[in-house]
């Protein structure tokens, strides 16, 4: 993939910025690179964007460029915490604060009684149904 270049005439460097008008608000705004290339944005290369002027009147917001991210990574850890928040049940009344199903002690209600590693499920489950997961002992 040709990285994008910056869309002044006559400049052929590559583009570090993305510029984008919000005329309503007679505002320009600046910032990292877009992921895609938009139609009525305009990509820059580091000295037009520094050296970025705008009409008598108009704004201009500088936006900070993000830090690079593992996108693999963030969104396997976004996924990891929505599954711990969806297990986890919400507090027993009587519980004391810190204490209880919600913190990991004791069992999930509605979902079986807890099983060790290695260990069955007893068939006689009162809830009626058996859990999808269960632990696999190591050889």
């Amino acid at each position: 993939m040709k990285p994008r270049r910056c869309s002044r005439s006559a400049c052929s460097a590559v583009a570090v910025a993305t510029l984008t008008y919000a005329y309503a608000e007679s505002t320009a705004v600046l910032g990292p690179l877009s992921p895609y290339v938009e139609p009525h944005s305009y990509d820059l290369c580091g000295p037009h964007a520094d050296r970025l002027t705008v009409p008598r009147g108009w704004a201009v917001v500088r936006l900070d460029p993000e830090p690079p991210r593992n996108p693999a990574t963030d969104d396997l850890e976004a996924l990891a915490d929505v599954v711990r928040e969806v297990a986890r049940p919400a507090p027993l009344p009587g519980d004391a604060p810190g204490y209880g199903p919600a913190q990991g002690y004791g069992p999930v209600p509605g979902h079986g009684p807890v099983v060790g590693a290695g260990q069955e499920p007893p068939r006689d489950d009162p809830g009626g149904r058996r859990g999808h997961l269960r632990a696999v002992p190591t050889s």
